[in-house]
């Protein structure tokens, strides 16, 4: 259950959204709760660490009814005569623990913490596993598939549903279809009242920018300055960011097959590696792989499994992620899948849990519709020959039977100060489709792979972030960022932002 658990978090490695506004937003105001903070240091949390919890409605809509309780920890500000105010970490995931990243990133973030006290929470929907019942983790259906016709769609479709509702129904805690960004955002809201902050800034990453935008509906006027790093215009629809990303992978998995050609250790050097891939998901779309997975039993490899979960953009260390990738194709062509087995399963699995949907369908993630399946699968398949096709969280999402708290529609603007993100190769123009929606914002352009620069110790990124957040300014558009760079080198300087090069 743990392990499943753990991999929700890493089958979000590519998102993030916006956020409706409901009637409740003035009752929600008067919700003032009051943070006692007590010394918490230890546990792998630096010294002076502060340590806290609020309680936040459950429903929102009836802010003096049952309540969760929210973690929270905050590092004080190491020059205090010269503090600014507070910055709140938004984690992603979703289902990350925000205290968990700060511990592993507080080292990298000391820049910030001299003049900010470094906020960070649990959101609501941490640890779910662990508050919602077994039904909620069971997968709703044996096998997700990319469907063939309108029957097999919907059939799919209600089978997730009555998996959704057996789940809400067997719900003690209350929380089942209140955890969408909408909810996330007012317990953020929650946060900064109970810091005791008029206004304040933000640092969000990956899916945290679902409720980071969410914030920036509900409460634009309460917003400092806000830092976006890795994350998904919602507001965009999520149609028109999946084909983004799609194109994004697809120049990553041409920067494969170049590397490939030119890699003697790779084990398809010598072949067209782009063709071997292509003609193994064919022959996997009609004659799937048998595999077993030590943690997640029998299954098929699908053409489907192998391109939603088979290729990883980013090459590793030494290229390690990228050789064992090569070396997974090669035995899967032969009849071995065991190089894909457990991150087929696993994310097959976790991806039609309840307990995941449940955090990610209220964001207007799923088709609506047939009709828009077979136009965005087409579509992503001319985009992405080697990857492209239907995306497995909007099949899923398909589903959802409850209303869409947090529908996607494009982002109000006006009383929001400049933003400032931050992507690499696979999310720069992911989070740039939401950041140069606001006037005088600015998205810096990491010249490498990865995902989350800022929880990865980039100390250019980070530099970046420090000075905006520090005095509210963001660097020249087409400022790059390279492997390796501090913030005033030459490879940080603002320069053409044209498209990254291919190989890495």
């Amino acid at each position: 259950m743990r392990g499943r658990a753990r991999l929700v978090t890493a089958g979000l490695a590519a998102a993030a959204m916006t956020a409706g506004l409901v009637p409740v937003q003035a009752r929600a105001a008067e919700h003032r709760p009051v943070i006692k903070w007590t010394a918490c240091a230890g546990d792998g949390l630096p010294a002076r660490a502060q340590c806290g919890t609020v309680d936040v409605p459950i429903d929102w809509a009836l802010p003096d009814g049952r309540t969760t309780t929210l973690r929270v920890v905050r590092l004080p500000a190491t020059d205090p005569a010269r503090r600014i105010g507070g910055v709140l970490h938004i984690p992603g995931g979703p289902g990350s623990s925000g205290i968990e990243d700060i511990k592993r990133a507080a080292g990298d973030l000391a820049g910030i913490r001299e003049r900010f006290d470094l906020v960070a929470y649990d959101p609501r929907n941490t640890d779910l596993a662990a508050k919602l019942p077994e039904s909620c983790a069971r997968p709703a259906v044996p096998a997700l598939i990319e469907p063939s016709d309108r029957a097999e769609y919907d059939a799919q479709a209600r089978a997730i549903g009555a998996a959704i509702r057996e789940c809400r129904a067997e719900d003690r805690s209350g929380l089942y279809g209140r955890l969408d960004s909408v909810a996330v955002a007012r317990d953020m809201d929650a946060i900064r009242a109970g810091l005791g902050e008029r206004r304040l800034s933000f640092m969000a990453n990956s899916y945290g920018g679902v409720p980071a935008a969410a914030y920036l509906r509900l409460f634009p006027d309460r917003v400092r300055a806000m830092y976006l790093d890795g994350v998904i215009d919602q507001s965009a629809g999520w149609t028109n960011q999946i084909l983004l990303g799609y194109r994004d992978l697809q120049r990553m998995f041409d920067r494969f097959t170049a590397w490939c050609a030119r890699t003697a250790a790779c084990a398809l050097h010598g072949e067209d590696a782009g063709k071997v891939w292509r003609d193994l998901t064919a022959h996997a779309d009609r004659s799937p792989i048998p595999v077993t997975s030590p943690r997640f039993g029998e299954g098929r490899l699908t053409g489907s499994y192998l391109r939603w979960f088979g290729f990883v953009p980013d090459p590793g260390p030494g290229d390690s992620r990228w050789l064992a990738f090569a070396e997974a194709v090669d035995k899967a062509r032969r009849g071995d899948g065991s190089g894909f087995a457990d991150a087929a399963l696993g994310n097959a699995a976790v991806w039609t849990m309840p307990l995941v949907l449940g955090m990610t369908c209220g964001d207007d993630r799923g088709y609506h519709g047939y009709e828009e399946y077979v136009r965005a699968r087409r579509e992503a398949r001319r985009v992405s020959p080697d990857l492209g096709g239907a995306i497995f969280d909007q099949l899923a999402c398909a589903g959802w039977p409850l209303p869409i708290a947090n529908p996607s529609r494009p982002l109000p603007v006006r009383g929001l100060p400049p933003l400032l993100g931050a992507g690499t190769w696979s999310d720069f123009a992911l989070t740039d489709s939401l950041v140069r929606r606001v006037p005088g914002s600015a998205t810096i352009r990491y010249d490498g792979p990865g995902h989350v620069l800022y929880l990865s110790g980039d100390r250019c990124a980070i530099g970046h972030a420090t000075r905006y957040l520090t005095d509210l300014t963001v660097p020249p558009p087409g400022t790059v960022c390279r492997p390796g760079d501090r913030p005033g080198s030459p490879g940080a300087a603002s320069a053409p932002a044209g498209p990254p090069p291919r190989h890495p």
